[in-house]
């Protein structure tokens, strides 16, 4: 199990006893048939993980495919020494990305790692596509997942054209905001700048314009989005 996790700081990695959970698992994916909920407790595994580990490589073959049960993941891409933040996996979502990679017995093309401490369901790649069509259900929860994470590419590609940083940088900031539920986060002027693909210099200006503005306040440890 654990060399399937690669991480980028210390972290304790706890599998689950499904069967204490398994009233949860049909909580949260309740929209999902019994039978498939039944298959996910046998053969699935859930961890919790603390933030900041790495849960999939670039250029690695994909061994599972996670379905975010709670807390958060991010998902990147890697070009010329540069990350860019594609999107955010949420609680009841998967990493379509990695799917593709699984259907296609390719490699990984992007990398992903927690953003907070999350519980994972990790679907094992090998039963993947006998799920696929045993289970009409995993379809529809793999195609609706496409077309979010297509609609959320197209508005990535349009920010990185058509928006100024200033207003690229608040917007990512106010989706951060939205989906850990405050308006205070605890973020540096690194961690933006890897998100958005630019220096952590550029970043810190930015944010002192922003901050000029009346837009954002800039405390110890973090940002406060006004």
């Amino acid at each position: 199990m654990n060399r399937l996790i690669f991480r980028t700081r210390p972290v304790t990695l706890t599998p689950i006893d499904m069967p204490a959970e398994y009233a949860q698992l049909k909580r949260i994916l309740s929209f999902l048939d019994g039978p498939l909920l039944e298959a996910f407790a046998e053969y699935g595994d859930w961890v919790e993980l603390g933030p900041g580990v790495q849960l999939l490589r670039e250029g690695q073959y994909v061994k599972v495919v996670p379905i975010v049960l709670e807390g958060l993941v991010k998902v990147y891409t890697q070009t010329d020494q540069k990350e860019l933040l594609l999107y955010f996996i949420q609680p009841k979502e998967s990493c379509i990305m990695s799917l593709s990679a699984v259907m296609h017995n390719d490699p990984s093309k992007i990398f992903a790692l927690t953003e907070e401490k999350s519980t994972l369901l990790l679907i094992p790649a090998g039963k993947i596509t006998q799920w696929l069509k045993e289970f009409p259900r995993l379809n529809d929860l793999f195609y609706q997942q496409y077309d979010q994470r297509y609609a959320e590419l197209i508005e990535t590609i349009q920010q990185l054209l058509f928006n100024r940083l200033d207003q690229r940088i608040y917007e990512y900031l106010d989706e951060l905001a939205r989906l850990k539920g405050t308006r205070t986060l605890n973020i540096r002027h690194r961690q933006i700048a890897q998100d958005l693909g630019t220096a952590r210099e550029v970043i810190t200006r930015t944010l002192k314009k922003l901050e000029k503005e009346g837009k954002v306040s800039q405390v110890d440890g973090g940002i406060v989005l006004l």
